[in-house]
């Protein structure tokens, strides 16, 4: 059901305001890269935030960093229901013409970074895992002359013959995902928080061959690159529980409008307004935004008879 781009969308001023709104937000979350491997960049724990070496739009804290060229991207924004909640993001795609990929191949050295995001990495030695990404590349970085000396051991061989072994490096170096609208860096040492700076490698995942999770509706012809997740409405930064946030929901609500799929916005403001769908006209698409306005009421309802039975005098 997801409708094609429209032409109105890829306005490089407004997606550069959305872009620099969402990156100025400590509680909103970043990944760049492929559907099975992929880099998080996240500043919730960490308040020293600096710029890019070389004045990218970004942040770079203790643990990562991120840099971002957002204007030529076409922002999809979405919501996915599922048992018991619900999850939203938004998706900075480019057309699949602009996502050339270069095949797998062997992991191998590709000579220094010049585009680090901390000057002290710039000139760092690093290798291409030699993953089949339309959407980059990921790399791993390092200046340890161990490190490398475990990298170049297994140049020649494939990530999915070696997993266990780049796994373990992807700890002690590095990691690096670059794509055509920046990119985010996981140094080595990071903690495994599970909101701040972190790398993810699944080769069985890779092998599906996919650009993107079934259930995000992505329009035809577009690939994710980058994917930026706002405070939700009933989770914190950590994924934990928390009472029902309107403020946060109204924030996304406006994003959705503006940048989710028309055809999708216009079908939750009926089902909102209490139109139902026939069913004939039932679909996957239309299931889905089902499940979610009902999700979103009955979240909305909770808090608010929670609030009501705070407020009631004894």
């Amino acid at each position: 059901m997801c409708s094609e781009p429209e032409a109105g969308w890829q306005r490089p001023a407004a997606v550069s305001r959305l872009v620099a709104e969402a990156l100025a937000d400590p509680e909103t979350t970043w990944t760049m890269g492929g559907f099975g491997a992929l880099a998080r960049f996240g500043r919730r724990r960490d308040p020293s935030v600096a710029a890019p070496a070389d004045g990218r739009p970004g942040h770079v804290t203790a643990f990562g960093g991120i840099a971002l060229e957002p204007a030529a991207s076409i922002p999809v924004a979405y919501e996915t229901a599922f048992n018991g909640g619900w999850s939203h993001a938004v998706a900075l795609c480019l057309p699949g013409a602009r996502c050339p990929r270069a095949g797998a191949g062997p992991i191998r050295a590709a000579g220094c970074d010049h585009g680090a995001l901390r000057a002290q990495n710039l000139g760092d030695k690093w290798f291409d895992l030699g993953l089949d990404l339309p959407q980059g590349r990921l790399l791993l970085r390092s200046a340890d002359p161990d490190t490398l000396a475990h990298l170049a051991v297994l140049a020649g061989r494939t990530v999915a013959d070696t997993i266990k072994a780049v796994r373990g490096l992807m700890t002690a170096a590095d990691v690096v995902v670059t794509t055509p609208l920046g990119r985010i860096e996981v140094f080595g040492g990071a903690p495994a928080s599970s909101d701040g700076p972190r790398a993810f490698l699944d080769p069985k995942i890779l092998g599906l061959g996919r650009t993107h999770a079934a259930t995000a509706p992505i329009p035809s012809g577009l690939v994710p690159v980058a994917q930026f997740t706002p405070p939700h409405p009933c989770r914190d930064g950590a994924g934990r529980p928390r009472p029902f946030d309107p403020g946060a929901h109204a924030t996304f609500q406006a994003v959705l409008s503006r940048w989710g799929d028309p055809e999708l916005v216009r079908l939750k403001a009926r089902l909102l307004a209490g139109d139902t769908v026939a069913p004939l006209a039932a679909n996957r698409a239309t299931r889905a935004v089902s499940r979610l306005v009902q999700v979103q009421i009955a979240a909305a309802a909770n808090q608010d008879s929670a609030k009501s039975s705070t407020d009631t005098p004894r």
